[in-house]
């Protein structure tokens, strides 16, 4: 039996090294989630809260917030990609993945069913669907994270859960959620886990 040389040594310790790293990425947590970011959505809301409780047309107030979720979804991205960036974790590794595998279908039902409920004349159940279905996508995604992405995501839960069960708070819940959950985790999320 020949005993191997340097350099296959060398080629079988990286390939070692290189099966220990992408395990260690699909088991690690995604720390890329961005508390700055999160205050910045936080303060998108809150003034989109202003300027929608403002607007006598459904179809306005829909658009005000349509456009505070475009605007709160490329913060999210930018801050998660300046992050990830930052403590050099590629943004779409295995936790990364699963992030957005969890994060993505409640957010596309919370569109559809956005059309639905236009469509049906039946908008006031908006808030409480919007915020019931962005806390299941931060529940779902946020496994893939830290421990208290997953909580935020819960008390996105309980907000809307509340926008369905107590009517004529709509706009009150949707800043409180959008607004002041962002703000309050997105803070928590910057000071203990980097930015």
């Amino acid at each position: 039996m020949a005993v191997p040389g340097p350099t296959e040594l060398h080629e079988h310790a990286m390939d070692n090294l290189r099966y220990i790293r992408q395990t260690l990425e699909r088991a690690g947590s995604f720390t890329a989630v961005p508390g700055k970011g999160g205050i910045l959505m936080g303060l998108v809301a809150l003034a989109a809260g202003r300027i929608a409780a403002r607007q006598a047309a459904v179809s306005t107030w829909i658009s005000v917030w349509m456009v505070a979720a475009v605007a709160a979804l490329a913060i999210g991205i930018a801050g998660a990609a300046i992050k990830s960036r930052r403590f050099q974790i590629p943004l779409f590794s295995g936790p990364g993945r699963k992030f957005i595998a969890g994060f993505a279908p409640p957010i596309l039902a919370g569109a559809v069913l956005t059309l639905v409920f236009f469509r049906a004349g039946v908008s006031g159940f908006l808030p409480g669907v919007w915020l019931l279905l962005y806390g299941t996508g931060v529940v779902s995604g946020g496994w893939a994270s830290v421990r208290v992405v997953p909580l935020m995501g819960a008390c996105f839960m309980l907000t809307g859960t509340m926008a369905l069960l107590v009517p004529g708070y709509n706009d009150e819940l949707l800043s409180a959620g959008f607004g002041g959950l962002h703000l309050v985790f997105g803070t928590v999320i910057a000071v203990k886990y980097g930015g």
